[in-house]
Parts: structure tokens; sequence; C-alpha cells
């Protein structure tokens, strides 16, 4: 779980000057505020026209009606379920969100970014996983940053997370979380887009 502290709202357009020593290393401590000098609003409008689709406003839309009404018991015993999934051979609930087409465009989305994206979550209008490209550690995000400070702030909401080091690819990585807003609904679900800070800045220096 990652909580950030950088709220809604547009990003810089150009990479921080500061930024210039990070490479590939051992993982020196970040500025605060890192991300949002390298994610800008052009990569960000990139983000928003890949959820601006149909598969992906059906698929949220179709869930938040078959979870109409979910009680706080139920998200919890899902959640439960998924996690026990996780260290069990049978995963009924993890198989059947994977192979759903809305995973399935996920995971092509983040096989064609060659490496800019690491993680692409899709919420519903609960905070449950509606699909992912990855397996994620839990069914419900509703209790983390990702959704309490996009769909639970409203229409148009960016929160750019603080970059974290990941030791085993030996990359910086930040999660760019947004809202999901369907014409005429508003704001129905939230979508999480983890970013490879350490190849952004390579594609940035590459111009």
């Amino acid at each position: 779980m990652r909580i950030g502290s950088q709220g809604p709202g547009g990003r810089a357009g150009a990479v921080c000057a500061a930024m210039a020593w990070l490479w590939l290393g051992t993982g020196p401590a970040l500025p605060q505020g890192l991300s949002g000098a390298l994610v800008t609003d052009a990569i960000v409008a990139d983000i928003r026209a890949h959820l601006d689709t149909e598969i992906v406003l059906r698929s949220v839309a179709n869930q938040n009606r078959a979870r109409s009404g979910i009680s706080p018991a139920e998200v919890e015993r899902l959640d439960t379920q998924w996690r026990a999934e996780l260290k069990s051979p049978a995963k009924p609930l993890i198989a059947a969100t994977l192979a759903n087409p809305l995973s399935n465009y996920l995971t092509r989305l983040q096989a064609h970014s060659l490496g800019l994206y690491c993680e692409i979550i899709v919420m519903d209008a609960y905070g449950l996983n509606v699909a992912q490209s990855n397996i994620t550690s839990d069914y419900w995000q509703g209790d983390e940053a990702k959704w309490q400070r996009t769909y639970s702030v409203g229409p148009g909401t960016v929160f750019i997370d603080d970059a974290e080091w990941n030791d085993e690819s030996k990359t910086w990585r930040a999660q760019v979380n947004l809202t999901i807003e369907s014409p005429g609904e508003g704001v129905i679900g939230a979508a999480t887009f983890e970013i490879n800070l350490t190849e952004l800045q390579r594609r940035e220096r590459a111009q």
C-alpha cells in the first residue's frame, strides 16, 4: 500500500532538472515530489485516452450494477477470499478477474508500453478490482489512497503518489491514480497506472 502526499491536479510539463542524476543503482533518496516532475500532462492525457474506451467504461459500469448495494461485510469477504487464494492452488476469484476482457486489455496495454507501465488496476465505485494487468495483493482498494484520493474527490482528479524504489528491478516507480468518468454518469470508478520513472527519464533524455 502506498500513501502519497501530492494532491490532485495537473502535472508540470517539464522534467525537473534536479533529477538529472537518477539512474539505475542502489536507490538513492528521492526529493519529495519527483513523480510530479516526471509525469507530464501529456502522459496523464495518454492514460485517460486508454481509459476513455468502451471496454473500460462498460466493464466498470457492469460491475457497479452487479455490486449495487454490496455490504461492507461482503466487501470484506471478497477481499479475504482474494488474499486467501493467493496462497491456494485454487483461485476462482483471481482467475475469473484476470481472465475477463478488461484484464486482457490492460495486460496488452502494459506489454505495448515497453516497460513504461509496471502495473494497471481498474476499480469500481466500491473500490473493488474490476480488472488488472498483474495479480494484486488484495481485491479491495477502497482503504487506499489510489481510490480515496480519486473516486472520493470527484471528476478530473489525478493523484500521483510518491516515488518508490523497486529493488527487484532496480527502478524508481510511482503510481498515477485517476478517476474514470462516463458521459452522463460522472465518476464511475478509478484507475492506477504504476509508472517506471527510470524508464520515463531514459526516454526523456533520449529525445
